[in-house]
């Protein structure tokens, strides 16, 4: 998501009322709606992910969304607005995107077009390796083992 964040007025042309784009305010923890009313915080729950990860997660809720002119745009559900969020993903984010936007992150993201797409490109339109043919883990990392090693003959071969 971070290329797509980066261009032309993403986040104003797509979801103007996402959660990204309401204000908040961590001193007194509450989020501003379009229409300028604070959603408080209600209750935190936890969630364990697919891969076995526990989340906390905030819960935040407006007061009172009926008769508001936004609301059909702002969103679809019965009752007032509510929103999750998890604080420690979103530091994380946070905490990436500011490492992908520092001088050092931008010389790698231009590094990585000229180092690592070639070499899949190659592997998948010059060798037809679309899909793994294998399941599992330990049979994924030896098969493309195999496809690199392969790779890295060809190119030692042509050099």
């Amino acid at each position: 998501m971070f290329d797509k964040e980066q261009g032309k007025n993403y986040q104003k042309k797509h979801k103007p009322f996402s959660k990204e784009n309401l204000y908040y305010s961590q001193e007194e923890d509450y989020y501003v709606c379009p229409m300028g009313q604070k959603m408080h915080k209600t209750h935190q729950s936890k969630r364990i992910t697919e891969a076995g990860y526990e989340q906390l997660v905030s819960h935040y809720q407006a007061k009172n969304c009926e008769g508001c002119p936004l609301r059909s745009q702002c969103f679809k559900a019965k009752g007032n607005r509510s929103i999750e969020r998890n604080h420690n993903l979103e530091r994380h984010k946070q905490r990436t995107r500011e490492l992908l936007l520092s001088e050092m992150g931008i010389q790698k993201r231009k590094q990585r077009t000229a180092d690592v797409e070639p070499v899949f490109a190659q592997l998948k339109h010059n060798n037809g390796f679309r899909r793994f043919s294998l399941k599992g883990l330990q049979k994924v990392e030896l098969e493309f083992g195999l496809m690199a090693l392969g790779h890295n003959l060809r190119k030692k071969v042509a050099a």
